[in-house]
């Protein structure tokens, strides 16, 4: 299996791509990595170029680029190669801590859609807290798409559901719908129409409408929305913990002498809670939807959540997901006409 990296995208490109490459290949003996960049950059970076090929890229899309300009214009590009090597055959996969929308329109326009899918969805996993028998769910689409119809988040379901079977071996996983209450006609007049239509689809197992406050809880596998939707959720959950967080060492600051010994016999609490809520763990942020895995990280992104984001594609490779999710397409062609027909 051979994954295409951009070594340049990231805040901290490319000395902590570089180095999560090779914690990665040293973990994981059946991948092979084709390192884009600019060699000046990176060869200088790679202390064994044991199943890594270095290929030059001239050109880097910053962050702060116009991602579709960017991705028609700059053809020598890390992240244009990368996805360029996907789509020719030469790598089997896709990934990057660069311009998130650089990435995506990537995705779409070189990768490609799966022939039935609408709009590719952007899917992350995030933590369950307190719960013995599960310790995460996935959430899509958390970005991808600002303007989402029912019927996308309809297909959303069926790609989550078979990437929580995939990559987190869940033994057919709980789908629930992200609304403002958790009764069947709750929400707007899409959210009762995608409601009713997962509803009727036998081969999901649906289990309602599902409130925000509840998802650290647990309360489904796979939750679906809207990309707009789901983007504000994910950054409210971020927020609120990096406040609690914050707050939380404010007070014990201000807190004298005792508060600071409190802290002190607490601080294997506090890196307890901050661990749990740390959902770089899991990897990073999949585009579903498209002909091979394309995997977007947080530009902040370091060496071990490299890794991990590694060991994340490596599950999506052996798994076949993409292939499965064709299979699956190419077999429901009648069922998804019928449904985008009734979901305007």
């Amino acid at each position: 299996m051979k994954i295409a990296v951009d070594a340049m995208g990231g805040d901290y490109a490319p000395a902590e791509i570089v180095k999560g490459i090779e914690l990665a290949r040293d973990a994981y003996p059946d991948l092979d990595f084709l390192l884009y960049g600019k060699p000046d950059q990176v060869q200088p970076l790679l202390h064994d170029t044991t199943r890594i090929e270095l290929v030059p890229a001239s050109e880097v899309i910053e962050m702060g680029d116009e991602p579709v300009r960017a991705v028609r214009r700059k053809k020598d590009s890390s992240i244009v190669l990368a996805a360029t090597a996907v789509r020719e055959g030469r790598a089997d996969a896709f990934f990057s801590a660069g311009n998130t929308g650089a990435v995506l329109t990537a995705g779409l326009l070189i990768v490609g859609r799966i022939k039935g899918i609408d709009r590719p969805g952007l899917t992350t996993t995030l933590p369950v807290l307190r719960k013995p028998d599960q310790s995460s769910f996935v959430m899509l689409d958390v970005g991808a798409n600002a303007d989402t119809k029912p019927f996308n988040v309809v297909q959303y379901a069926v790609m989550g559901q078979y990437y929580a079977q995939s990559v987190m071996h869940v033994t057919n996983p709980r789908i629930g719908l992200l609304n403002n209450g958790t009764e069947a006609d709750k929400g707007d007049q899409n959210h009762r129409a995608i409601h009713d239509a997962l509803a009727r689809m036998d081969e999901l197992n649906f289990v309602g409408n599902v409130e925000s406050r509840e998802l650290l809880n647990g309360a489904a596998d796979v939750v679906v929305t809207d990309g707009f939707t789901g983007n504000a959720t994910l950054k409210a959950i971020e927020g609120t913990a990096l406040s609690m967080l914050k707050l939380i060492k404010g007070e014990i600051m201000s807190g004298g002498l005792g508060g600071k010994i409190g802290a002190g016999l607490l601080k294997p609490v506090f890196h307890n809670v901050q661990a749990a809520m740390d959902y770089s763990q899991y990897g990073g942020a999949v585009l579903l939807g498209l002909k091979a895995p394309v995997v977007k990280t947080h530009g902040s992104t370091k060496a071990p959540t490299v890794k991990n984001t590694i060991g994340q594609i490596r599950e999506l490779l052996k798994t076949d997901s993409a292939q499965q999710l064709v299979t699956y397409f190419d077999q429901h062609t009648d069922q998804m006409a019928e449904l985008k027909a009734t979901l305007k």
